[in-house]
């Protein structure tokens, strides 16, 4: 049994001894507590049993836990400037057992751990049950659909990689926008540009899984509302941009149809 009032008393107390009035503190937390809601409808609208979606819950209410410890030490969440918060996550819940105060019930250990450790990787590793596969897609789906929520709700410059102060007056590379009309996501580290950026954040679409997923995204519009708040002033980039945006739409409309 998986007691989802406990598992949030929990979080909120484990919350507490950190600054949660900071506003990068308080962003991480409403994402996880939106990233939980989101799984238990991904979870819901694949017909999983009640106890399934209680799980599909919990672990997207804990798949960012290592932020805190993230932000406390390096003051920011770029992965690549500070550590894997995917792993932190992981370390803190099982090497520091902490997440025996989340669930007492072990039998959920393997994919609880094996979910959070993947849930911000490229690729998700190989070797997974069937089951364990069907969570790390729940959690990764839930926490892509999110991303587009905060990325709306704070301004774009909170998600560059190369400290751009006004994202708008950015350049898109050619070589960015050819690469997402592969359909694949884009890896961060290969953008030159923090509108380069900002593509590889809509790219996230090319790893969503799920029909809910998609829904979601259509119906919130949130690829043109993400373009048209980024605002490319550059001629060429904004031309670009609204060609993704339209392209990005397209590709969804067709896995709705799937």
């Amino acid at each position: 049994m998986i007691d989802l009032i406990k598992a949030r008393q929990t979080f909120k107390e484990y919350t507490s001894h950190y600054d949660i009035g900071h506003p990068r503190i308080a962003l991480k937390m409403v994402h996880m507590y939106q990233v939980a809601e989101i799984a238990r409808k991904i979870a819901k609208s694949l017909d999983l049993s009640k106890e399934e979606q209680d799980l599909a819950e919990l672990i997207g209410l804990l798949h960012d836990i290592g932020r805190f410890e993230q932000w406390k030490w390096y003051e920011t969440y770029s992965d690549k400037l500070s550590i894997d918060h995917g792993q932190k996550s992981v370390e803190i819940l099982f090497a520091d057992k902490k997440v025996r105060n989340f669930i007492q019930d072990e039998k959920y250990d393997a994919i609880i751990y094996k979910a959070i450790n993947n849930h911000n990787k490229f690729e998700v590793e190989k070797g997974l049950s069937e089951t364990e596969m069907l969570y790390c897609k729940i959690v990764r789906d839930a926490d892509n659909l999110d991303i587009f929520r905060m990325c709306l709700e704070s301004p774009p410059e909170d998600y560059t990689h190369f400290g751009s102060q006004e994202v708008s007056k950015e350049i898109l590379s050619p070589d960015f926008f050819v690469d997402f009309q592969k359909e694949q996501p884009l890896r961060y580290t290969n953008a030159k540009t923090d509108m380069d950026i900002m593509v590889a954040i809509i790219a996230h679409i090319y790893a969503i899984h799920f029909q809910e997923t998609l829904q979601n995204i259509k119906e919130n519009d949130y690829i043109w509302k993400f373009v048209k708040k980024i605002n490319a002033q550059d001629l060429y980039t904004r031309e670009k941009m609204n060609e993704i945006a339209a392209y990005g739409m397209g590709y969804i409309e067709r896995r709705i149809k799937e």
